[in-house]
């Protein structure tokens, strides 16, 4: 009986894609996606063959196999963990950590699979240290922009923590965080987490819930359009103001 149903659907959710987006690297309609995992209907010969070649894979492992086992001799799973561990002898790999993948992290965080499967890239910057990615949504850092990718050193204690400093913290009730952290010297219980932007007020989170820290090493963000000074403008101004405080003095004399 062929696999090939079961195995899409293990392969698209490896990679984190939805029914839509894999339809459209596949060009075809999303309905036939949703056939082709419910077994309702066989992916023809084209579509295989893209994904064979997309994932690595020949057409028996994609036909015959349980990619989804761990004793699938062959499996994307295993290639690709042999691949990155192979990768990983020459150069310093940094796991990248999206926003999508952020609520199976704070389950799987130790679940050295789950891991091997996110995304990674390399920093030359950055060497002989443990390095992971963070996605970061909101304006509580700015003006370090919403979307921008945190990169972070593990921290293996909270004794480690150095106050006023930025740290990606992973804990049980408040997901993943990018904050600056301040310790307390008489409740060691608790630290508190500020932000940057002066609108979002300090909070306090139980150092137990802590599972993880990173201490912030770099920033990636997209390129913001930068508005540049009118000369002409901004003398106006001044001319404005200046004619306000003239008018201003005059009324009071």
């Amino acid at each position: 009986m062929s696999k090939a149903g079961l195995n899409l659907k293990y392969l698209r959710k490896l990679r984190g894609w939805t029914q839509e987006e894999f339809a459209q690297k596949l060009d075809i309609k999303r309905s036939l996606i949703g056939a082709y995992e419910e077994e309702r209907a066989d992916p023809r010969l084209d579509v295989l063959e893209i994904i064979a070649d997309m994932f690595k894979l020949s057409l028996d492992e994609l036909l015959l196999k349980d990619l989804s086992s761990i004793e699938s001799t062959g499996s994307y799973l295993q290639k690709r963990r042999l691949l990155k561990t192979s990768l990983a002898a020459d150069r310093n790999l940094i796991h990248f950590v999206p926003v999508k993948a952020a609520a199976g992290y704070l389950t799987s965080y130790a679940d050295t699979e789950f891991i091997d499967e996110l995304n990674t890239f390399t920093l030359p910057m950055l060497a002989g240290g443990h390095y992971r990615a963070f996605e970061i949504i909101g304006d509580s850092m700015m003006p370090t922009s919403s979307g921008s990718i945190i990169v972070g050193e593990k921290v293996e204690s909270i004794d480690d923590v150095k106050n006023g400093m930025a740290y990606i913290v992973v804990s049980k009730n408040e997901g993943i965080v990018y904050k600056r952290i301040q310790k307390n010297s008489k409740n060691k219980s608790k630290i508190t987490l500020e932000s940057d932007n002066p609108s979002f007020q300090p909070y306090q989170i139980n150092t137990a819930d802590i599972v993880e820290l990173w201490s912030a090493q770099v920033v990636i963000g997209k390129v913001a359009s930068q508005q540049r000074w009118d000369v002409n403008a901004l003398a106006n101004l001044v001319n404005n103001l200046q004619d306000q405080v003239t008018s201003l003095k005059n009324k009071m004399n």
